[in-house]
């Protein structure tokens, strides 16, 4: 399989000096792009270090917009619609609030129990300042991976003013079908909010076809953008005069050098800035991106569909008879780039792959409680035999109960 694989060639383009180690949480954080080495280089040395203040006039003050222009090819929005500033959460506060301004009438956004708790924390941030008349309602997963559309029916109703939803859950990777979801909130009247950070670069993503109102998401994933990156915003054209953002800042004024004292909101997408961008992490993106869209995002999906599908068949065959069950939809259809797999003892499996007591070969997954070891599967440098041999290392730490030899306290960063 790793001989036929057509996007072989481009595990060469990440920086990989570890041979005894087998990265498989690039779901939460991607390798770093061999070009971005190169990259910070110059804007350090050159940009920063020669050209000092005169680079914000040689390239350095469009940078927001050259790579929203590249992610809105990736996620199927035009490049007028996407905007690359602060954090995933910052992001949401803004669309979000936003949103639910707009909708006067409507006092209910609809989220999910299987969202990222950050997403919930802002939403309950935007609650508690709108007043005790709004409401956060979630729908209920009924087998604690998926969420089906007849829960959905039943919580989006005529009062609901946002729907919140994570395209793939982080936990259990399941995938909602964006077109039906998307309609659905349409239906009842209320606007669509999409969180991509699981699904940006790891599946296919089509803003527009699928007539998504608003997005955000993070760029340090499967976007390979770097740890703490920043996230970018979306917002379909025609809203974008439509929404006032709750966060006014000097980069979303119509002419910030003019310094004038009351602010003027720039026209478009632009307005969705705040404050001066982080040039070095702006610069740190574009390799990343450059490589996925090189690759080809259906090229990505049908590589990853292939692994999930040769992981699960691993699990079933070697994990599933010692104990292991699967966190994860089986269906491709339902499911992102990453599969977690479930046992009891999750966090010392986890330990003992990553700083092994038996073994040369170190495997680094990640943890979720209670009991999930997330496999996060990267196909641009992910191999065939990797995974096969982490899900091989996996169950001789079970059998050999290797990871009884780690304590149970857990670290700060799981």
């Amino acid at each position: 399989m790793d001989t036929q694989d057509p996007l072989k060639n481009f595990r060469k383009h990440f920086y990989i000096p570890e041979t005894d180690i087998i990265y498989l949480d690039g779901n939460s954080l991607g390798r770093l792009p061999e070009k971005t080495r190169e990259k910070i280089q110059h804007t350090t040395d050159y940009e920063w270090g020669t050209r000092l203040i005169r680079s914000w006039n040689e390239g350095w003050y469009e940078r927001s917009l050259d790579v929203s222009s590249k992610l809105a090819r990736i996620i199927g929005a035009e490049e007028d619609e996407v905007i690359t500033c602060d954090s995933t959460s910052l992001n949401l506060y803004k669309l979000a609030y936003a949103a639910v301004k707009k909708q006067s009438g409507r006092t209910k956004i609809v989220s999910d129990n299987l969202n990222f708790p950050t997403d919930l924390y802002i939403l309950q941030g935007i609650i508690a300042q709108l007043g005790p008349e709004y409401e956060l309602v979630l729908a209920k997963s009924k087998d604690g991976l998926t969420i089906d559309m007849q829960t959905l029916e039943e919580t989006i109703d005529e009062n609901t003013a946002l729907v919140v939803l994570s395209h793939v859950t982080f936990k259990s990777a399941f995938m909602y079908n964006m077109k039906a979801v998307t309609a659905l909130a349409h239906r009842k009247g209320a606007l669509m909010l999409w969180d991509l950070s699981h699904a940006a670069g790891a599946v296919p993503v089509a803003l527009n076809i699928n007539n998504v109102d608003l997005a955000i998401g993070c760029t340090y994933k499967y976007l390979n953008g770097g740890p703490g990156s920043p996230a970018y915003l979306y917002v379909k054209k025609e809203l974008q005069d439509q929404l006032s953002p709750p966060i006014w800042g000097w980069f979303g004024e119509s002419d910030p050098f003019s310094f004038e004292l009351q602010y003027k909101p720039a026209a478009g997408i632009k307005k969705f800035l705040v404050g001066t961008p982080p040039v070095l992490s702006l610069e740190a993106i574009l390799p990343g991106l450059d490589i996925i869209i090189l690759a080809g995002m259906e090229s990505i999906r049908q590589k990853s569909v292939l692994q999930t599908e040769y992981l699960i068949y691993l699990f079933e065959n070697l994990l599933e008879p010692i104990g292991f069950t699967i966190g994860s939809p089986v269906d491709a259809d339902m499911r992102g780039s990453h599969i977690s797999l479930q046992h009891p003892e999750a966090y010392r499996i986890c330990k003992a792959l990553i700083n092994p007591k038996r073994a040369s070969i170190k495997v680094i997954p990640d943890f979720r409680k209670p009991d999930n070891i997330r496999i996060g599967i990267t196909p641009l440098y992910t191999s065939f035999s990797e995974i096969f041999l982490s899900i091989e290392r996996i169950k001789k730490v079970v059998e050999e109960k290797e990871f009884e030899l780690f304590s149970v306290e857990m670290d700060a960063v799981t």
